[in-house]
């Protein structure tokens, strides 16, 4: 088994919004106890609904934003007290792609410039062996050379984020963390940005933290999947064993939501009800009990932990994951394919019916 290079423990961020004229001011919990370990040369995906606190999760894991409360390591290191000038050289070995390719790249900067501003950051190589550099990563990526001397506002935005990626593969980082870096893209860059961060990690021997809400994205991609709800961390398992017997209802509810190439297929009604609670004010007990098929009074009542791994390294927080059993995405596309089956006869019966003469 692979050694550990990114860890949390306990870890916390909580929002302080501005007070009100009269009252208090309001606490926002966007990351609460996660504990999670990100293996070396693995691709770690954490996924989710949106609101669910998985972009504050990336940032502070990275350092982008500091920790309310808890841990976070980085090859055996604490990052808590980590001085300006140590973080600067944390910025080399762990990197940063963001999720929308057209505000993250300075309209102002030309492509070279923009790729070449970490390694001047860092003072690598002299400013010959930076330009070779920028080549090689535009190269890398599937850009010509000759986007160096042009600006952001003349690629699309699947070309924006393979720039993001040469950027944040310009210092030669271990660790590559992309927050959703894919979804402002149209379904079919989708792939490409996906297939080129798969091909790049095994040519560099990287590790990628993904952060999505769409299974399908991950699907084929990750290694590993941690799914969250509302700052907590649900379930963690390899993804195949995620997908084909997920353990706790909101993952069930995630995997019925992927959509499957199947053109007789409706979208999959939602086996949960209602929005994502507030955040200032979570639910007692299970903080998805409120959405649960599933919920008993205990749900309400006591928070379940996360559990120990199991020999599948699998983990979940619920307290009827031992007598439950969920769909997995086999079982979702059975249904799918008889209820489109179901409809295709209906539709053939009223052809028939329409045809046969009184």
């Amino acid at each position: 088994m692979s050694e550990v290079i990114l860890e949390a423990r306990g870890l916390e961020r909580r929002f302080v919004t501005a007070s009100p004229v009269f009252g208090e001011p309001t606490v926002v919990h966007a990351v609460s106890g996660v504990d999670l370990a990100v293996r070396q040369g693995e691709t770690f995906a954490i996924v989710g609904e949106s609101g669910c606190g998985k972009s504050t999760l990336a940032r502070v894991l990275t350092r982008l934003i500091p920790a309310s409360g808890g841990s976070v390591s980085y090859a055996g290191r604490d990052l808590s007290g980590l001085r300006p000038a140590e973080i600067r050289a944390l910025r080399r070995e762990v990197q940063f792609i963001f999720q929308d390719p057209f505000s993250s790249l300075n309209p102002r900067m030309t492509v070279g410039a923009l790729i070449e501003e970490p390694l001047r950051t860092h003072k690598i190589g002299t400013k010959a062996e930076r330009r070779a550099r920028v080549a090689e990563l535009l190269q890398r990526v599937g850009l010509p050379v000759q986007a160096a001397t042009r600006y952001p506002h003349e690629f699309s935005g699947g070309q924006r984020q393979r720039i993001g990626i040469a950027r944040a593969l310009a210092s030669g980082p271990k660790v590559v963390v992309g927050d959703e870096p894919v979804s402002a893209l149209d379904v079919s860059i989708q792939a490409q940005v996906v297939n080129l961060l798969a091909e790049l990690k095994e040519e560099l021997g990287l590790t990628l933290v993904v952060i999505a809400h769409d299974l399908a994205v991950i699907r084929h991609m990750a290694d590993r999947v941690a799914v969250m709800y509302l700052g907590e961390i649900v379930e963690q398992a390899p993804a195949h064993a995620l997908f084909a017997a997920p353990r706790h209802p909101y993952t069930e509810a995630l995997v019925w939501a992927i959509p499957l190439p199947d053109p007789g297929a409706r979208r999959a009604q939602s086996r949960v009800a209602g929005e994502l609670p507030n955040p200032t004010a979570p639910p007692s007990g299970c903080r998805f009990h409120p959405r649960c098929p599933y919920a008993i009074a205990r749900c309400s009542a006591e928070r379940p932990v996360l559990s120990a791994p199991d020999a599948e390294g699998r983990q979940v927080a619920c307290h009827r994951a031992g007598e439950l059993t969920l769909d997995g995405l086999a079982s979702v596309q059975s249904a799918r394919s008889d209820a489109a089956r179901a409809r295709f006869d209906l539709y053939r019966q009223a052809r028939e019916a329409e045809a046969t003469p009184d």
